[in-house]
């Protein structure tokens, strides 16, 4: 893959975090990363709607899609679920839910996807919120071969800079930011975001950000920082990296820093995103970030609910599927009430129990929810 290409679609994304309309164009980055036709992002509340969002290349299609009911014949969209959760990688393509005859006959293949000359799909699932799930997808013409292992990484690791900027950015989209001043939407999210400048210094903190400032997390003179003389460092750094936006910074996987708290229970994860606003002098939402380099975007720990996926994967190095059982279990669902919540088989949610108690060294439910407890996650 083109690194340069690689770079600039990193780029397009998180300047979608903070600009929802710039979504497709970003998605159309990504599929031009694999010399593909396009991309597809939907994300599923947990209250069961849902939305989609395409590239301009793939809005045709959709149309057809919606109106004549291709959903219904999309084994993709049918088996990708269950079969994702049998895979040991995030990202999955056709091998792993069709055969070679079924590609040929089925008619989402042979009529649907024919007529708008695709074939091949990449598909990686990611958790920006642990009440959204969030499926991105590039789309390849049926003239090109399947996709290979190395491009399944290359799709997984941009998945991670995807989900990283959608954690203010599902945020924004669900809000309908377009329609608001995004100062106005910010002050009505349930988590604590900061605009931070170049130095590091607070431009804006919305009220949840100012409510989690005291304890683990501080503003000393101007400037975001961390109670810990450990953290502080640690998070300096973070924000300096996301501020130089350099390719090397862009492209290694973003980490969130968690921060425990000292004088209450539970830890802070801060989210760490660099703004990549291509028309700094342009109105409304993009002008408020004309001056912003960094985006922090802060979660609390809430006592009784599950772990946040995304946090127990990066923790004990699983694949998504497996962290969301994790999370479930460890907060004392039964597999088969965590089979139901996931919308997939007991039987693939024990198989998976078992690799994670293999990865993360329990041997039992009790335990794991033991582990995550004292991690108190969210």
């Amino acid at each position: 893959m083109d690194g340069q290409r690689f770079v600039s679609a990193v780029e397009a994304v998180y300047a979608a975090a903070a600009t929802p309309s710039l979504w497709p164009t970003a998605l159309q980055t990504i599929a031009d990363c694999f010399g593909d036709v396009g991309a597809v992002m939907i994300y599923q509340r947990d209250d069961g709607s849902y939305g989609i969002i395409v590239s301009p290349s793939l809005a045709e299609g959709q149309k057809e899609y919606d109106r004549d009911e291709w959903w219904r014949h999309d084994v993709r969209f049918s088996r990708s679920r269950e079969r994702g959760y049998l895979t040991r990688t995030d990202a999955i393509t056709e091998r792993h839910i069709a055969t070679s005859e079924e590609l040929e006959t089925l008619p989402f293949y042979s009529q649907f996807l024919k007529r708008q000359g695709l074939k091949w799909f990449a598909g990686v699932s990611i958790s920006p919120d642990p009440r959204v799930a969030v499926a991105l997808s590039v789309q390849r013409a049926d003239s090109k071969p399947a996709f290979a292992e190395e491009e399944l990484a290359a799709l997984s690791q941009l998945g991670r800079h995807v989900e990283n900027a959608l954690r203010l950015g599902i945020r924004l989209i669900t809000a309908e930011a377009t329609q608001h001043s995004l100062a106005d939407v910010l002050a009505r999210l349930s988590v604590g975001v900061f605009l931070l400048d170049a130095a590091g210094h607070v431009i804006f903190a919305n009220p949840v950000a100012e409510q989690l400032c005291g304890d683990a997390l501080l503003i000393s003179q101007g400037r975001l920082t961390a109670r810990s003389v450990l953290q502080q460092e640690a998070l300096a750094e973070a924000i300096a990296r996301a501020s130089a936006a350099r390719p090397d910074t862009l492209t290694a996987v973003p980490r969130p820093l968690l921060i425990p708290g000292l004088d209450r229970d539970g830890t802070l994860a801060v989210h760490v995103l660099p703004v990549c606003t291509p028309t700094p002098t342009a109105t409304g939402v993009e002008r408020m970030l004309s001056e912003t380099s960094v985006i922090a975007v802060v979660t609390s720990a809430q006592p009784g609910e599950p772990a946040d996926p995304a946090l127990v994967r990066d923790l004990f190095g699983l694949t998504l599927a497996e962290a969301r059982i994790a999370a479930l279990v460890g907060a004392g669902l039964a597999p088969r009430n965590a089979s139901q919540a996931l919308g997939i088989s007991e039987e693939t949610a024990r198989t998976t129990l078992k690799r994670v108690f293999a990865k993360v060294g329990v041997s039992r439910q009790s335990e794991l929810s033991a582990l995550l407890a004292r991690l108190v996650l969210r």
